[in-house]
């Protein structure tokens, strides 16, 4: 990383600020478009998800134990579970799978 670190940190802090700045100053009024409205609803879940999702198949030693814990959690949180009994049944899963695919 050549250049002066100064400008870089700068560059940084001016993009942070516009990306946090500029809706509060083009968006006057309240938002009353459906579309809109539920797709800002949804953006914090997708955002975890992406966030989440190639976490969990690169947090094992074999992505197929990372994609079952996976599954077995998206059935047990379906079926109305407890975060901890899902947590406990994926860790479950992972040890489980890689003691016998390892």
């Amino acid at each position: 990383m050549k250049g002066n670190v100064w400008i870089y940190i700068l560059v940084m802090a001016a993009v942070t600020y516009a990306v946090r700045v500029l809706p509060l100053v083009l968006i006057r009024r309240e938002i009353t478009s459906p579309l809109i409205r539920s797709f800002l609803y949804y953006v914090p879940y997708v955002t975890l998800a992406v966030m989440t999702f190639p976490a969990i198949m690169d947090a094992t030693s074999s992505p197929w134990a990372g994609l079952a814990a996976l599954v077995v959690g998206m059935v047990l949180a379906w079926r109305g579970k407890s975060l901890f009994l899902v947590a406990v049944a994926c860790c479950l899963t992972v040890l489980v799978l890689e003691f016998f695919l390892v």
